[in-house]
């Protein structure tokens, strides 16, 4: 069901605008839901609202209320710092205007969107009271009888504004394969998969190769040369999770294309060939260096963390350098990029590609090149070239 689709596969939507613009009466229109706390007070929305939605024929989407642009009360600028970080990872904006007045703060808005190549999208509300002339939706958002037209008038313009490559998203990893090719997944059963469960990128990457009427066989590493030994035929590709690459590659025939979870995410999510750019910079690390590892979630870090402990000493064993490594989690992406040699960023699983594109580009402005947890351990393993080969890269 769409509905149970993950956040980061669902196109996102910022609703944006000044104070009191009708924001929050808007997206209640929109979900016939009363999603927003609405109130002829200014300033009623104080943080991000996050709603799920079906939106046919664009599919599942998440919807970001935010507090509004022009906001003068004590906490004005820590809730516009909120707002500000949505863009980070909206698909699409909507400017929701008091009738199609443009002043000071909608004009802002617009400019930032704009930055960040994001399509955007006039809403006129309040049309009843004030005139809606130009480019854009006229809406009077506590009309609920108004619902479908307006439904009808967003979808159209969603379609038209909306790159292809959001609403069609890239295959994770079925146009790797042939016509009714096999894949052979390599999953580790280790104290951060869920119990019961295995985790998302591997659900995902099951779900795409069987969209693409592929074959799956899931194999632990312990059990791989016996898997393959019981295959008539060699499969088309191996997939592995990045902790056992090394293995997996020393196991495979050379003659059979293999990456991992990680990598595949780092084209879906992002730029791989940036990634493995990225992973030059590992070579060139020295004593006093500052490497940053962000994540994307905030999950409950483990002894034996892959983000946390696992990569910081194997970069150390690596480089035999000293190096100054710092975490971010969550929403969190620091200010001061430039006084990094490396960021290297987890997979983006549970966030949506314009995050992670966000990230690469701010670590381009600043001259830091970034890579990912995949391309990163692959490149400590000594085995990046052969991971990429399915892709047509070399990093060499």
């Amino acid at each position: 069901m769409a509905e149970k689709a993950p956040k980061s596969l669902r196109l996102h939507i910022a609703l944006l605008g000044r104070v009191n613009a009708g924001k929050s009466s808007f997206l209640n229109l929109i979900t016939g839901q009363e999603v927003s706390i609405t109130s002829s007070l200014a300033g009623t929305t104080t943080d991000v609202v996050e709603k799920t939605q079906e939106l046919l024929p664009l599919g599942p989407v998440v919807w970001l209320d935010t507090a509004g642009y022009g906001d003068t009360t004590e906490l004005a600028a820590q809730r516009l710092a909120k707002t500000r970080r949505v863009l980070e990872k909206a698909d699409v904006a909507l400017l929701v205007c008091e009738g199609n007045k443009l002043g000071v703060e909608e004009q802002e808005i617009i400019a930032e969107a704009a930055a960040r190549k994001i399509p955007l999208i006039k809403i006129f509300n309040k049309a009843d009271i004030y005139p809606a002339v130009g480019e854009g939706i006229a809406v009077v958002s506590t009309d609920k009888s108004s619902r479908d037209k307006v439904l009808s008038q967003l979808k159209a313009a969603l379609i038209q504004a909306v790159p292809d490559d959001v609403i069609n998203p890239p295959a994770l990893l079925g146009d790797l394969l042939p016509p009714h090719g096999t894949a052979v997944m390599i999953v580790p059963i280790d104290y951060e998969a869920p119990k019961g469960r295995i985790i998302l990128p591997q659900v995902q990457a099951i779900r795409d190769s069987l969209d693409h009427d592929c074959t799956v066989i899931v194999t632990k590493e312990n059990d791989y040369l016996r898997t393959l030994e019981n295959l008539k035929n060699k499969p088309d590709l191996v997939i592995c999770d990045s902790q056992v690459v090394d293995k997996m590659v020393a196991e495979t025939p050379s003659d059979v294309k293999c990456t991992t979870f990680s990598i595949l995410f780092a084209r879906f999510k992002g730029d791989l060939a940036k990634m493995a750019e990225g992973a030059e910079a590992i070579r060139h690390l020295r004593d006093g260096d500052k490497v940053l590892i962000a994540e994307s979630c905030t999950h409950h870090a483990v002894e034996d963390d892959i983000g946390r402990v696992k990569i910081p000493n194997w970069l150390k064993k690596k480089t035999g350098a000293d190096l100054q490594i710092s975490h971010v989690s969550g929403c969190d992406f620091p200010q001061n990029l430039a006084e990094y040699k490396l960021v290297i960023q987890c997979g983006g699983c549970m966030v949506n590609r314009r995050e992670i594109l966000s990230r690469i580009n701010k670590c381009e402005a600043a001259g830091v090149p970034i890579t990912n947890y995949g391309v990163c351990i692959s490149e400590l393993k000594g085995v990046l070239n052969r991971i990429l080969e399915p892709f047509g890269l070399n990093k060499r």
